[in-house]
């Protein structure tokens, strides 16, 4: 369908500077921080990651909307962002594959959108300041009221540091998906926010996930049979998922091959003793590039982070569990991008290895895991791990609904502008 934009809008950030637009998607009022990704392509994927939960994105590539909306690409149940800040709307989409278009899916879920701003001015804005809390107000919303009404309605909302937004996107129960063909090994995912590519990566490599709630114990962990354990991406602050930290602890008491991924690696981090931080801006896009410190070799990886872990590269770091090392860092700006336990089996990373959108450079990580899980002298038999997970049923959770919709990601690779602190 042709998109016509009409209903005036507004964009309002906390210190009371004002983005003028109009409406798409669900009208209405919504507020969260605003936070611009620098993606030139996979606006869906970014739509339905959870670690936007709570967050308005700003899409820095001038024109979306072009490729519509394809069910099956989606990497949660549904939307996940508060709101959506773009400049110029396509008026329809051209994609063979669509099966119904961007503001008409925002619409049926209640997402509220902006367009006509002038997202480069925005975005420079939140360079130079940080990411900040903003509301977008349609309609009579935007137009009954004066500006300054709407900055304390705006300031009355929580800021995303000390916000502990798991609970809002994990599973509430277990699922499993199966590996393709045979099974060799078994993985328990903590899930944090999981974005459906994630299993399907390890399901390619022949290991089954079993994908857990966020608030599962080490005891539940050990009752699945897993040879290794996962912690996934995730909204909100590191710091307030206790629960979780204490679960990594017990991982790595118990020498059980550890891997952790966005959120995953903040976690490891904090159960090592170090700290995280907020970050001014994040890093948010497909074109991000990252150093392994183990091979030299440079990654262009996709990123989705406003916390990053407080350590210094190049150096061997103590903790209770031993030696760490950074195994990754951040060539724009040297910011820590992984974690690579000397004494117990664990590495973590800041970046998207399953890159759903986004460059498959980071895709061997994968592998480094199953090799972990294959060296381990610990490792269980079949007859002592616990039930088969061929049967299980995954139809009605978020990621297991989006895992069944696509069976292989399309390689992105954006040119866009990195960004630099």
């Amino acid at each position: 369908m042709t998109e016509t934009l009409s209903t005036p809008a507004v964009l309002v950030l906390e210190d009371g500077r004002v983005f003028r637009g109009t409406q798409f998607g669900a009208a209405g009022s919504t507020f969260g921080e605003a936070v611009f990704a620098t993606g030139m392509t996979g606006y869906q994927e970014t739509l339905t990651d959870p670690s936007y939960c709570r967050q308005v994105v700003i899409a820095t590539a001038p024109q979306i909307g072009n490729t519509g909306w394809v069910d099956e690409d989606d990497e949660s149940a549904g939307i996940q962002v508060a709101g959506f800040v773009v400049r110029d709307l396509s008026p329809v989409p051209s994609n063979w594959r669509a099966t119904s278009s961007l503001p008409d899916q925002m619409a049926e879920q209640g997402i509220v959108g902006i367009a006509g701003v002038d997202t480069r001015a925005l975005t420079r804005h939140l360079r130079s300041r940080g990411a900040m809390r903003c509301g977008i107000f349609t309609g009579g919303a935007a137009q009954d009221q004066d500006d300054t009404a709407l900055v304390e309605q705006v300031l009355a909302t929580p800021s995303m540091a000390g916000a502990n937004l798991t609970g809002e996107v994990s599973t509430p129960t277990s699922y499993v998906v199966p590996a393709d063909g045979e099974e060799r090994f078994r993985v328990a995912a903590l899930d944090l926010g999981i974005k459906a590519n994630t299993p399907r990566s390890f399901a390619r490599r022949g290991i089954a996930t079993v994908v857990m709630p966020a608030s599962s114990t080490i005891a539940d962990i050990e009752a699945s049979g897993a040879d290794g354990v996962f912690l996934s991406n995730g909204p909100g602050d590191p710091a307030t998922a206790e629960q979780a930290i204490e679960l990594t602890k017990a991982v790595l008491d118990r020498r059980i091959p550890f891997f952790g991924i966005c959120f995953g690696n903040q976690i490891l981090g904090r159960a090592l003793g170090l700290r995280t931080y907020k970050l001014k801006f994040g890093h948010r896009g497909i074109n991000q590039p990252v150093q392994d410190a183990a091979t030299g070799t440079i990654l262009v990886t996709s990123q989705n982070h406003g916390f990053a872990v407080d350590a210094v590269a190049g150096e061997d770091l103590p903790t209770p569990y031993g030696t760490v090392r950074v195994g990754f860092s951040s060539l724009n700006d040297g910011v820590v991008e992984g974690l690579t336990c000397q004494d117990v089996p664990a590495f973590s990373v800041q970046f998207h290895p399953e890159a759903a959108a986004g460059p498959h450079d980071a895709a061997y990580l994968f592998d480094r895991f199953a090799d972990l899980m294959r060296d381990d002298d610990r490792r269980r038999t079949r007859a002592q791990r616990g039930p088969e997970v061929g049967g299980a049923d995954q139809s009605g959770t978020a990621a297991g609904k989006a895992t069944a919709k696509r069976t292989e990601p399309q390689p992105e690779i954006s040119p866009a502008a990195a960004e630099r602190d």
